[in-house]
């Protein structure tokens, strides 16, 4: 866990090492956030006694480092993972040969969950050091094996 009573500049100076701590890394902060990276909560405390400010309050704001796992990911059969990242935030767009979706969701440090569109299921996962290993989910039962996919070497998935 990391703790942070600092401006918001020098947060935002901190920012590319805390992303690059171990994800599951929990940093905490007091009153102040770190720009467009939101936090994953925040607590606002009545502090009666709060010497500065006019607010008589305090905001404790937490993230969860993210794992990296913006880029191609390829697994057997030819399904393909586009993934789109800001901070925790995921766009997933699955293909497999004509079919395709879009998945929207979060990550946890390295576990993700993603929903489709109505009526398609939702995607858990969890990234396993090279690899990414992702289970569909109907109704809240397992729809299928889990597939584990590997980040792309180049511009595309091999055939």
């Amino acid at each position: 866990v990391v703790t942070m009573y600092l401006l918001p500049e020098v947060n935002l100076q901190l920012r590319p090492r805390l992303l690059a701590l171990a994800p599951g890394t929990r940093i905490v902060s007091h009153d102040w956030d770190m720009g467009d990276w939101r936090p994953d909560r925040t607590l606002t405390v009545d502090v009666p006694d709060k010497p500065v400010g006019r607010e008589k309050l305090s905001r404790l704001h937490l993230w969860v480092v993210p794992a990296a796992v913006e880029g191609l990911w390829c697994a057997a059969g030819g399904t393909e993972l586009q993934v789109l990242q800001r901070y925790q935030v995921l766009q997933m767009h699955w293909r497999r040969g004509a079919d395709r979706q879009l998945y929207t969701g979060r990550l946890d440090g390295s576990r993700l969950r993603l929903l489709g569109p109505a009526p398609h299921p939702a995607l858990f996962g969890h990234v396993d050091g090279d690899g990414l290993v992702l289970q569909l989910w109907c109704f809240g039962r397992q729809a299928a094996a889990p597939q584990r996919f590997v980040r792309a070497s180049g511009a595309a998935c091999p055939a």
